[in-house]
């Protein structure tokens, strides 16, 4: 054992399956007694209490994303999510404006909640569903697509670029390369985005007031893999939980008023991304820890939602905790979720489409939990319902 695992010796013995299936016990026990830790396995540091990580987030200058390492910007260029500074406000701004939360209700809640309904209603007579293929990920899909008023595109189209884009960023992350299908599904995108800077609608054309067109595809390609990869697991642990509380479930249907609130305790208790990274610009203290120049810091995101001192009884499901909305699921600071006000409108539209049509609800036995290392989310989740009680809703004609 190193001196520094011997510093962090609960941190020196952490392993990725925990951290896979079932990370809330150990990351307890590092936030209560190595709430900085450097854990070897990720080859970092680990922040796990909740006004560290919140530090960390808020000082760009001290622990930055503008790094070569950064696996996402190698695949898609700069971006807002690589950048920091005055170059991060040039990138993001420009998307930030068109999705504040009075445009988003504005422009996207009848077409979100209208796709909403429409895949609860075309499943409605069958009686079952796998909630993350069948629900959560369509309806991802194609709110991406229409928030980015892709030209004359298909969301399975826009799927397959997602899917491309995303194995080429896991490749790169391990030391392999883009690959030429990363390549060729980027520039299709370009192609896209370029149609419709020309000829559309969204948010894209009035980001050219102040980006190059190549830097517009950079950060498309980032809203979108943002938007379908976080979005699905959102929705997918929300039924998750809904459905595995007791009676959690009926409450929401008893009183549709605490939908909003129960979005906000999922996202508290399995936010969709565990931990965002950062990279330490300068020898620096946090915590107990003194952290080196350059070395990877990961805010755990997982661990600083169920801190106890600003959640009692963190690891249950509360549909009407109060505080609810203080989670860190969208992180804090100059990189905080730029599409959040849409997450949201989406996961509630998909509870309130199924609470409307599909009476009976329940869980299958051969689900799976939320997992996942950075990206958590149930990998499936299979319901049913009664096609035929009272009140259910058939297919809408139109």
């Amino acid at each position: 054992m190193t001196a520094i695992e011997a510093r962090f010796p609960l941190g020196a013995a952490l392993m990725l399956d925990q951290l896979d299936t079932d990370p809330y016990e150990a990351l307890a026990r590092l936030r209560q007694h190595e709430p900085v830790s450097w854990v070897p396995v990720l080859d970092g540091w680990l922040v796990t209490r909740r006004d560290l990580c919140i530090e960390v987030m808020r000082d760009a200058a001290r622990f930055t994303v503008d790094d070569p390492r950064f696996s996402t910007a190698q695949v898609v260029g700069p971006s807002m999510l690589s950048l920091d500074g005055d170059e991060h406000r040039r990138h993001r701004d420009p998307f930030a404006w068109g999705l504040r939360k009075p445009e988003v209700m504005k422009r996207y809640t009848d077409a979100v909640e209208r796709e909403a309904r429409h895949l609860v209603e075309a499943l409605a007579p069958n009686g079952y569903a796998e909630i993350r293929r069948d629900l959560a990920g369509p309806l991802a899909v194609n709110v991406v697509a229409g928030a980015l008023g892709l030209q004359d595109t298909q969301p399975g189209v826009v799927l397959g670029w997602y899917d491309e884009i995303v194995a080429a960023v896991d490749r790169v992350s391990v030391g392999g390369q883009i690959g030429p299908d990363a390549r060729q599904a980027m520039d299709a995108l370009a192609r896209h985005v370029g149609a419709t800077i020309e000829h559309g609608d969204g948010v894209l054309p009035g980001a050219t007031a102040t980006l190059a067109q190549v830097e517009v595809v950079s950060n498309a390609a980032v809203m979108m893999f943002g938007g379908i990869e976080t979005s699905e697991g959102m929705t997918t642990s929300l039924f998750w939980h809904l459905l595995t509380a007791p009676d959690a479930w009926a409450a929401v249907a008893a009183d549709p008023s605490l939908a909003a609130n129960a979005v906000e305790e999922s996202l508290r208790l399995e936010p969709a991304a565990g931990r965002v990274d950062r990279y330490a610009t300068a020898d620096v203290g946090l915590g107990d820890a003194k952290i080196r120049n350059g070395d990877l810091v990961i805010v755990s995101l997982t661990a600083a939602n169920r801190d106890p001192a600003t959640f009692p009884d963190p690891d249950t499901f509360d549909v009407a905790r109060p505080n609810a909305r203080a989670h860190l699921a969208f992180a804090q600071g100059p990189h905080a979720c730029v599409g959040l006000h849409l997450a949201r409108l989406e996961t509630r539209s998909a509870l309130t489409a199924a609470l409307d049509g599909w009476p009976g609800l329940a869980i299958e036995p051969d689900s799976t939990p939320p997992s996942g290392v950075i990206f958590r989310k149930p990998r499936s989740l299979y319901v049913r319902w009664d096609p035929q009680a009272p009140g259910a809703r058939q297919p809408s004609r139109v």
